[in-house]
């Protein structure tokens, strides 16, 4: 036998025992932390039994305790029993292939039906909803399989790095409670027609909430706290409209005391101080002649930004990730099997038919947003050798393969009707 074929087994073999290694450590890492949420339970489970059987040695009251006062001792105390008000019905059928961001694919589809179980009148409680353009969904993640969560886990935009758990979405928390932003299409009597969703079908919601930008975007609520005040008959409006352009020019100093409108809006004032200081800030102006040096980069450019930016900032790898984005390409097989898809609309037979997606150039969208962010884990992605991967959207099977920067979408094919009510 040749030594050379030999060595590489040999090498292979020590890989297989590897990766062997780190499976049963993860499985014995899950054991462990099913044994100690046991524990928990358990404990909580004997303490409970131990008040029970206080209470019930000592002497009750004639009268029935009240249920009402019994649930606000209960939310004081932050002991809540959730139910869900609707079960979402998605284009995506399973966790695999979901977008892990509702911006990944802004033309995914889905729909949300109150349950009358909650309301006698569901349609009721969306009075109103329909002047709001997108909405918050605080819903259950209820594929997670385990209830086991860490304090450190791997998010797969870092590809393997570790950072704490509340700095991620995450779906392994202590309370497996998720929270997305959809785009509210339209409502039809008891039911939300919703469009860039990351939920798979089947995800109990448990609170709709109205999208507000003036109170849930830093940036808006910014610009309305930094908006010039109204002008009033006695006060003139030459040093407010004078401000804008003073602030253009560093070398121009801004008035030092602020007019009477202007004081009344101490915000406002306190922000145009620190913009002066800001200006302040630079190097003084080179003398004619000198060759001026080039400003030297900045490590953190995101939180040394003035203005709406410069009240939220998030972690450098969100906008810079480690994973690059890949480009997409369809083979001319799965193009033609994409495009013998039908519109819902359709009154077409003989051929598949899309339930959410608006026709098969809305599907190929969809396809290139899903799988340009890499929807891998990270495992598949680094260790696993093969390349090829399966996931659902919609009425229809996509089989890709991955490549080095890029995936080719090689099949799309109709999903078998059992396998879709499954």
């Amino acid at each position: 036998m040749n030594p050379c074929s030999c060595s590489e087994q040999t090498l292979r073999l020590s890989q297989q025992v590897t990766v062997m290694r780190k499976e049963i450590k993860n499985l014995r890492q899950h054991l462990e932390s099913s044994v100690r949420a046991h524990r928990k339970h358990m404990t909580s489970l004997q303490s409970e039994l131990e008040v029970w059987s206080r209470g019930k040695a000592q002497k009750r009251p004639a009268a029935a305790p009240d249920l009402q006062q019994g649930a606000e001792i209960s939310l004081e105390k932050g002991c809540i029993q959730t139910v869900p008000i609707g079960y979402i019905d998605s284009c995506f059928s399973n966790k695999n292939g979901t977008p892990r961001q509702p911006a990944v694919c802004t033309l995914s589809r889905a729909s949300l039906q109150i349950q009358p179980s909650v309301f006698n009148n569901p349609d009721h409680a969306l009075t109103g909803l329909e002047n709001y353009s997108h909405v918050w969904l605080i819903f259950l993640f209820h594929k997670n399989g385990h209830l086991s969560y860490k304090a450190k886990v791997k998010p797969p935009r870092l590809n393997g790095q570790k950072v704490g758990v509340y700095s991620t979405r995450s779906p392994h928390r202590p309370n497996a409670i998720g929270l997305t932003l959809a785009k509210l299409e339209s409502i039809t009597g008891d039911t939300l027609h919703l469009s860039g969703v990351d939920l798979i079908a089947g995800t109990p919601v448990l609170d709709i909430k109205p999208y507000i930008p003036d109170y849930d975007s830093p940036s808006v609520s910014n610009r309305v706290k930094m908006s010039a005040p109204e002008q009033t008959e006695d006060t003139p409006g030459s040093e407010t409209d004078a401000e804008p352009e003073e602030l253009q020019h560093p070398e121009v100093q801004l008035p030092a005391s602020a007019g009477p409108s202007q004081a009344s809006d101490s915000g406002f004032t306190k922000a145009l101080a620190e913009v002066r200081e800001y200006l302040q800030q630079g190097e003084p102006c080179p003398e004619r002649g000198k060759p001026t040096e080039p400003e030297p980069e900045r490590e953190d450019a995101a939180r040394l930004c003035y203005g709406a930016d410069s009240y939220s900032s998030i972690a450098s790898w969100i906008r810079d990730p480690p994973v690059a984005k890949l480009s997409v390409r369809f083979t001319p097989t799965a193009e033609e099997e994409l495009a013998q898809f039908l519109p819902p609309e359709s009154t077409e037979t003989g051929r598949p038919k899309f339930q959410f997606l608006k026709g098969p150039e809305e599907a190929a969208a969809a396809v290139r947003g899903i799988l340009s962010a890499d929807p891998r884990s990270v495992y598949r992605r680094t260790r696993c050798s093969d390349r090829l991967f399966f996931f659902s959207l919609d009425t229809a099977d996509v089989t890709c393969w991955f490549g080095d920067g890029f995936v080719e979408v090689l099949r799309v094919r109709a999903v078998q009707t059992q396998e879709r009510q499954s």
